[in-house]
């Protein structure tokens, strides 16, 4: 009777593990789709998917020239120029994603040929899905290093 119980007991233990190793699973895909509207959005200039990613609550917080600013997603929105195609030197990737139950975080770098953002999202995933809530970025020119030419001999 021991043997049985210590298998059923088992077998429960395992199978909660595994659903919860899917269910992580499943909200990192959906974490990614999120991050990936965002970045499709900033690369073709279309605010329609960047708005897709973003809660009705969103902001992008940040502080520049000794200010500390807070933007509402309606004013971020605006002046999005849409293109058919990704500018030259534009890529973006996902750093790291970290979740706990309903809330994560998530980090995304978008190099452009001048400079480099680096955007830090706060997510929640609601009944309609996972959203980036609020934003801090920051952005920094490409490091440039000059190298000697090298003199034929």
């Amino acid at each position: 009777m021991r043997k049985v119980f210590l298998f059923v007991g088992l077998s429960l233990f395992f199978l909660n593990v595994n659903a919860q190793v899917n269910e992580t699973k499943n909200d990192l895909q959906a974490i990614q789709k999120t991050l990936d509207l965002y970045m499709d959005g900033q690369a073709f200039g279309d605010s329609a998917k960047v708005a897709q990613a973003f809660h009705d609550s969103w902001q992008l917080k940040g502080f520049s020239d000794n200010e500390f600013r807070v933007i509402p997603k309606a004013k971020y929105l605006v002046g999005y120029k849409k293109r058919d195609a990704k500018p030259n030197n534009w890529s973006a990737r996902t750093v790291f994603i970290d979740i706990s139950n309903n809330a994560a975080v998530a980090k995304v770098e978008i190099s452009t040929s001048r400079l480099l953002f680096t955007d830090y999202f706060n997510l929640l995933r609601t009944d309609k899905g996972w959203f980036i809530v609020d934003k801090i970025s920051s952005r920094v020119p490409h490091k440039t290093v000059e190298t000697p030419a090298v003199k034929s001999k």
